[in-house]
């Protein structure tokens, strides 16, 4: 597993951990019970507290990505198709969201964004 922590993101480190897990499983990198490294051990390699780490494997486990076996530590989740396929619409809308913010600030009309995603689409 590699994660690279960004201290000039104004994104929370915890997110930044919960968002390169997640894309991790998803994209199949971690596979299903897996056992991800403990918590003491990834904030000593990534120089984090592990209070940080320990929030963002809560979050992971309350959105079923991840399992933690008290004493044995945490793994990844029995594979949901379904949440790993909202996983990727959400992450796909994301995308779309920039995109959209960036040709609105370039002055596109809504007409010609469509536009443009009807042309990328037939190609």
């Amino acid at each position: 597993m590699h994660i690279i922590i960004n201290n000039a993101s104004m994104m929370p480190v915890y997110e930044q951990l919960i968002n390169q897990i997640k894309q991790e499983i998803i994209d199949g990198g971690l596979k299903e019970d897996e056992a991800l490294p403990s918590v003491r051990s990834l904030a000593n390699d990534l120089k984090i507290s592990a209070l940080t780490v320990k929030k963002a494997y809560d979050k992971l486990e309350e959105e079923g990505f991840i399992v933690t076996v008290h004493g044995k530590g945490s793994y990844v989740a029995a594979t949901n198709k379904q949440l790993a396929a909202e996983a990727r619409k959400k992450s796909v809308e994301n995308d779309f969201s920039i995109a959209i913010e960036r040709a609105k600030a370039l002055g596109l009309s809504d007409d010609e964004i469509r536009e443009i995603l009807e042309i990328l689409l037939d190609e």
